[in-house]
């Protein structure tokens, strides 16, 4: 009982009207179909009338004739108001839910407005930017002092490296020179010195520092 008795939607309303727009539009086909044949009932016989010269029948049927194309060109012009009207409640129905949607949006945007306070956000958007500009000045300053602590620290290493790299360059060509020297007398001073003239020079100090890299 309560299903008789239920409001029914605008949906429902429009499919009502459709439906019966569409009854009604298959109606008029059939009349106009069986307007057609009786169109050419009347033809056939006007012809046959004429045939046997009878004018006054081929002049009645004449006029029933006119009177048919009539009748069938008013189904055509009430069969277009038809469709006409389906097309309109379909077109009227898509305009109610377009309308609806926009009530439904601009309810929400309202209610969104009343919570948000554009000054407050606006002030949350300053402290985001002037925190943030604080943590990229703060990050700069730690990384600036790690990299002058660490490249103190690895410059000290690495000349210390170089310095003992070169020592022992040097140590090894020493070695060589005196293993390679020629052994002199004790009491030979010209060969003593000749020794000494054969060790290493400021030449060879700069040659091993220039392929080690140091200027």
């Amino acid at each position: 009982m309560a299903g008789f008795f239920k409001k029914k939607t605008v949906d429902d309303v429009i499919k009502e009207q459709t439906k019966e727009l569409r009854g009604t539009q298959r109606q008029i086909t059939r009349d106009r179909s069986s307007l057609e044949k009786q169109e050419k009932q009347l033809e056939m016989e006007i012809k046959k009338m004429a045939k046997t010269g009878n004018k006054e029948a081929c002049t009645i049927l004449a006029k029933q004739l006119i009177q048919l194309r009539r009748q069938k060109n008013r189904s055509y012009a009430v069969g277009s108001k038809v469709t006409s009207m389906s097309s309109q409640t379909k077109l009227m129905n898509s305009q109610m839910k377009m309308a609806g949607a926009m009530a439904t949006t601009t309810k929400t945007m309202q209610a969104v407005n009343k919570k948000m306070d554009p000054q407050k956000m606006q002030q949350t958007m300053q402290n985001f930017q002037k925190e943030n500009m604080k943590m990229e000045m703060s990050e700069e300053l730690i990384n600036d002092t790690l990299d002058e602590i660490f490249d103190e620290s690895g410059d000290e290493e690495e000349s210390d490296s170089i310095v003992n790299q070169v020592l022992d360059e040097i140590g090894i060509e020493i070695s060589g020179k005196m293993v390679n020297a020629p052994s002199t007398s004790r009491n030979n001073p010209a060969s003593s010195s000749t020794s000494k003239s054969d060790g290493i020079s400021d030449e060879d100090i700069e040659r091993q520092l220039k392929a080690l890299g140091v200027d």
